[in-house]
């Protein structure tokens, strides 16, 4: 049951990474240059009262280490490599395991 969510979570995420892809490549044609959406435009989009709050809590609970080098990189990658990155993860993770071959002699 686990491997089947796993696996659906990562073809969605793969569907949604060829979605930000197709936007994309249209932004990229209406604007003739190279555009990307980051992952932080996305998510303050789709969380716009609960984003900005994540800076201060995790300076304050965490550690403000993981703010200023890890996380604000992660948000500046383009969100649709990530989704396709992270969405083949999750199905090489939720792939059945590998079938042996042959027969054990010993018994």
């Amino acid at each position: 049951m686990i491997r089947f969510l796993v696996r659906l979570l990562g073809f969605l995420l793969v569907a949604a990474g060829f979605v930000g892809l197709v936007v994309d490549g249209t932004r990229s044609i209406a604007n003739a240059a190279l555009m990307f959406m980051p992952l932080g435009e996305v998510l303050f989009a789709v969380f716009p009262k609960g984003f900005p709050l994540v800076e201060p809590a995790v300076t304050r609970h965490i550690h403000p280490f993981l703010w200023n080098p890890i996380l604000l990189n992660l948000f500046t990658m383009p969100a649709s490599l990530l989704a396709f990155g992270l969405g083949a993860l999750l199905l090489w993770l939720g792939r059945k395991p590998a079938e042996p071959i042959g027969y054990l002699a010993r018994r």
